[in-house]
C-alpha cells in the first residue's frame, strides 16, 4: 500500500497549485562562506483549497529537521529533490515550518575575490532557487517572500524587496528584507559583496539603488549614465506604474549571464562596469533597460509554461529597444531591428522551431518576439498597442499568462486579423521579409542600407560612385559599416580612396569596422591605420595593436613601446595581449620571465573568467605553456560558468592530440584537486 500511496501523491504533484495556495514565507538564514553552506529557518502561510494528503515544496540535497504544520510535527519525506509533507490536509489556512541546510551545487554561487573577500550571489532562471531555498521550481506558484539573511558585517546583504531593519550582532549584521506581492521562486535573489552605493529617485518617486564594487567607483557614471533615464521612460511607455517598491541594479563577478530580472534586484555582468572609453564598446543601457522591463514582463505577470516565453523575452527585447530609441535615435532604433531581421532570416535557413515551441531558441524567443511586437505595434497604431498592453499588465498582474490572454486584449482595441497574424509571426519559421522591410523602409537610412545591399554583387567600379556618395554623406554609421563590409574582398588598390574616406568619419564604431577588416595593412596605408591606436575604443585598440604588430615587424617595439601602460577593459584585454605580443618580440623585454609570470597570473582563480580566458587563449595562441598553464587550463574546466568549462574542455583536447602535451598532462595529474582529477581523466579517456 506504501508504493501505492506514493504513485498516487506523485500524480497530484504536477497539479499542486489546484490544491494548495502557498501565500508567503518567512526565511530566516545564516550563510557560511567557507564551507559554503546555508542554514535557514523556513515559515510557509499556505492554503488548502481542496482536501489533499501530500504537500511538496522543492528543495536539492537539503537536510530538514522539526517539519511542523501549526506547530505539531508531522511526517515527512525528503527524496533529496524535495520535502514531502504526508498527512490529512483539509481546506483552510495553515503554517509550515522547518529548518534546513544546504551545500548548494548551483544557483548560488560563492566567487572568492581579492584579498581574501568574497562575492555571494543567485541566478534563479534555468538553475532553480530550489537548489539554495526550499521553494518552487513551477512558476505558476507565485508567492510573498521575506528573507531574513545574517553574514559578516563588512559586507552588504541584498534580497528582494524592502530592507525592514539591520541588526547588528558579534561580528556580524541581519538584514531583513520584505515583499508586499508575491512572484515566482526563480525571481529571488540574494547578493553579497563589498559595494559603493549611490541612491536616486525616479520621477514615480520609487527609490532607485545603484551598485558598483568600492574599486569601480570612478565608472559608476560611466556605467549608470542612462540608467534613471530608462526607468522614466520604461514607465511612461508602458504605461503602467513600476509594480514593485524599489529598484536595485548590482555587478557581481562571474556572473552566467548578461543580466537577470530577479524582482527588485537586477544582477548583471561585470563586463558593463566600464570607464569612458569602455562606453563606446559595451555600454550597460540594452541589458539594463532589457532587465528592468522584465520587472513587468515577466516579473509581473509570468508565461505560464515555456511555451509561451516570448511573452517575456520578447517583450522584454523590444521595450528595451524602445528605450535606447529614446536615448540613442530612430537610426539606431531601425538598424537594430534590421541587424536582428538578417539574423533571423540566415538562422530560419535551418532553425525550423518557431517563438510558440518551447523548444525554440535564443534568438527566436528574443529577436523574433520583439520582431512580432514591433510589428503589431506598427500595424494596430501607437494608441491601440498601449491600451491593449496596460490592459494585459492590470487584468494579470502577479498571475501566470498565455499568448491567448494577450491577443485577447489586443481583440479589445482592434479588428486586426490576428489569426492570420499568429500564424505569420509565432507559428511559422519563416521570416515575412517584404513586410519587415516595408516597415524599415520609412527609416531613410534603411532605404539608403537596402540600396547598399542590392549592390552586394556589383562590381566595383560599377557602384563606386554610389558608395562614394553615401560615404560623402551624413548618412547613419552603421550604413557605411555595410560598405566596408563589402569591400573587404575587394584589390587594395581599388578601393584605397573609400578606406581613407571611412577612415576620415571621425566615427569610432566606422574605423572599428575597417580595423577589423583589413587585416592585411599596405604599407602605403599604415600611417593612416596606425592613428586607431588613438581611437577612444579598447576594442579598436586591441584590433589595431594586434594587426600592426602582425604585418610591420621591423615597428613592433614601436608599437609595443606605446601601449605598454594599457589595460583595456576590466578583462585586462588590452594588457594580457601586450604581454603576449612582448613575450613573442626577440629581444623586446629584458626580462622576460617577469613578462610570463604576470601573463600566467591573469590565468588563475584570483581574476574573472573572462579574463582568465583572455589570458589562457594567448598563452596557447602563442605557444607559452608550461606546468601551470596546464593546471589553470584544467581548473577552467570545473567553473560554473558553462562558457568557461566548455573553453577549458576543448582547449585540452586540441592540446591532447600532442603527444609531449598529453604527457605533460598526465605529469600533473596527481597534484590537482578531485573535481580537476575527474575532469582531466575524463579527457584524458576520450
Amino acid at each position: 500500500m506504501k508504493y501505492i500511496f506514493l504513485f498516487i501523491t506523485s500524480f497530484v504533484f504536477a497539479q499542486q497549485t489546484k490544491y494548495v495556495d502557498f501565500k508567503s514565507v518567512s526565511g530566516q538564514l545564516t550563510i557560511y562562506s567557507t564551507p559554503k553552506i546555508i542554514s535557514g529557518e523556513v515559515d510557509y502561510t499556505f492554503e488548502v483549497l481542496q482536501p489533499i494528503d501530500t504537500i511538496k515544496i522543492d528543495g536539492k540535497n537539503m537536510e530538514f529537521t522539526n517539519v511542523q504544520i501549526d506547530g505539531q510535527d508531522v511526517i515527512f519525506l525528503n527524496t533529496t529533490k524535495e520535502l514531502q509533507i504526508i498527512n490529512n490536509f483539509q481546506k483552510g489556512l495553515k503554517h509550515l515550518t522547518f529548518k534546513y541546510n544546504v551545500k548548494p551545487k548551483q544557483a548560488l554561487y560563492f566567487v572568492d575575490i581579492e584579498n581574501n573577500d568574497v562575492q555571494i550571489w543567485t541566478q534563479g532562471q534555468g538553475r532553480y532557487t530550489s537548489n539554495w531555498f526550499p521553494s518552487f521550481d513551477d512558476v505558476n506558484e507565485k508567492v510573498i517572500f521575506n528573507l531574513g539573511i545574517t553574514y559578516d558585517k563588512e559586507y552588504q546583504v541584498v534580497s528582494n524587496g524592502i530592507l525592514k531593519s539591520k541588526t547588528e550582532k558579534i561580528n556580524q549584521i541581519h538584514w531583513q528584507y520584505e515583499m508586499e506581492k508575491p512572484m515566482s521562486s526563480y525571481l529571488l535573489v540574494l547578493s553579497i559583496g563589498k559595494y559603493d552605493r549611490k541612491d536616486f529617485r525616479s520621477k514615480s518617486k520609487i527609490p532607485l539603488e545603484y551598485y558598483v564594487e568600492n574599486k569601480d567607483s570612478a565608472r559608476f557614471e560611466p556605467t549608470y549614465r542612462y540608467s534613471k533615464r530608462i526607468f522614466d521612460f520604461l514607465e511612461k511607455e508602458i504605461g503602467v506604474k513600476y509594480p514593485w517598491k524599489i529598484f536595485r541594479n548590482i555587478p557581481v563577478r562571474d556572473f552566467l549571464y548578461a543580466g537577470m530580472e530577479n524582482t527588485t534586484a537586477t544582477l548583471f555582468a561585470t563586463r558593463y562596469v566600464v570607464d569612458d572609453i569602455g562606453f563606446a564598446d559595451r555600454n550597460y543601457a540594452n541589458v539594463d533597460a532589457h532587465e528592468l522591463a522584465h520587472h513587468w514582463f515577466g516579473d509581473l505577470i509570468t508565461a505560464e509554461s515555456s511555451t509561451h516565453h516570448w511573452l517575456q523575452e520578447g517583450f522584454a527585447t523590444y521595450y528595451a529597444l524602445l528605450a535606447e530609441r529614446n536615448i540613442f535615435g530612430d537610426d539606431y532604433f531601425y538598424a537594430k531591428l534590421y541587424d536582428t531581421a538578417q539574423q533571423i532570416k540566415f538562422a530560419s535557413r535551418t532553425d525550423h522551431v518557431p517563438v510558440l515551441d518551447a523548444k525554440a531558441s535564443s534568438l527566436t524567443f528574443y529577436e523574433k518576439g520583439a520582431w512580432t511586437l514591433f510589428v503589431l505595434h506598427e500595424t494596430i497604431g501607437d494608441k491601440a498597442f498601449k491600451r491593449a498592453v496596460k490592459n494585459y499588465l492590470n487584468k494579470y498582474a502577479f498571475k501566470n499568462v498565455n499568448t491567448q490572454n494577450f491577443f485577447d486584449e489586443v481583440k479589445k482595441v482592434t479588428d486586426f486579423d490576428l489569426v492570420q497574424f499568429q500564424k505569420t509571426w509565432l507559428e511559422s519559421t519563416t521570416f515575412d521579409t517584404p513586410t519587415a522591410n516595408a516597415l524599415l523602409s520609412k527609416n531613410k537610412a534603411i532605404q539608403v542600407r537596402l540600396e547598399v545591399d542590392k549592390l552586394k554583387k556589383t562590381p566595383l567600379a560599377d557602384k563606386i560612385d554610389f558608395l562614394t556618395k553615401t560615404l560623402d554623406s551624413d548618412v547613419y554609421y552603421s550604413v557605411k559599416e555595410a560598405i566596408i563590409a563589402q569591400l573587404q574582398n575587394e584589390i587594395y588598390e581599388s578601393k584605397k580612396e573609400l578606406l581613407l574616406k571611412a577612415m576620415h568619419q571621425n566615427n569610432i564604431q566606422v574605423r572599428q569596422t575597417l580595423a577589423g577588416t583589413l587585416s592585411k595593412i599596405p604599407e602605403d596605408f599604415r600611417t593612416e591605420y596606425e592613428t586607431l591606436l588613438d581611437d577612444k575604443s579598447y576594442q579598436t585598440q586591441e584590433i589595431a595593436l594586434f594587426y600592426l604588430w602582425k604585418n610591420f615587424p621591423d615597428r613592433r617595439k614601436e608599437y609595443l613601446d606605446k601601449s605598454k601602460n594599457w589595460i583595456g577593459f576590466n578583462d585586462y584585454n588590452l594588457r594580457t595581449l601586450w604581454l603576449s605580443l612582448a613575450l613573442s618580440t626577440p629581444d623586446y623585454s629584458s626580462n622576460p620571465e617577469e613578462l610570463i609570470t604576470e601573463l600566467i597570473g591573469f590565468s588563475t582563480t584570483k581574476y574573472e573568467a573572462t579574463t582568465r580566458q583572455n589570458a589562457l587563449e594567448k598563452l596557447i595562441a602563442f605557444k607559452i605553456i608550461n606546468d601551470q598553464v596546464l593546471v589553470n587550463l584544467v581548473n577552467a574546466t570545473t567553473h560554473h560558468m558553462w562558457q568557461f568549462s566548455k573553453f577549458g574542455r576543448d582547449s585540452i583536447r586540441t592540446l591532447l592530440k600532442n603527444s609531449e602535451m598529453r604527457a605533460s598532462f598526465n605529469r600533473i595529474l596527481p597534484n590537482l584537486n578531485p573535481d580537476e582529477q575527474f575532469q582531466l581523466n575524463r579527457l584524458l579517456k576520450e
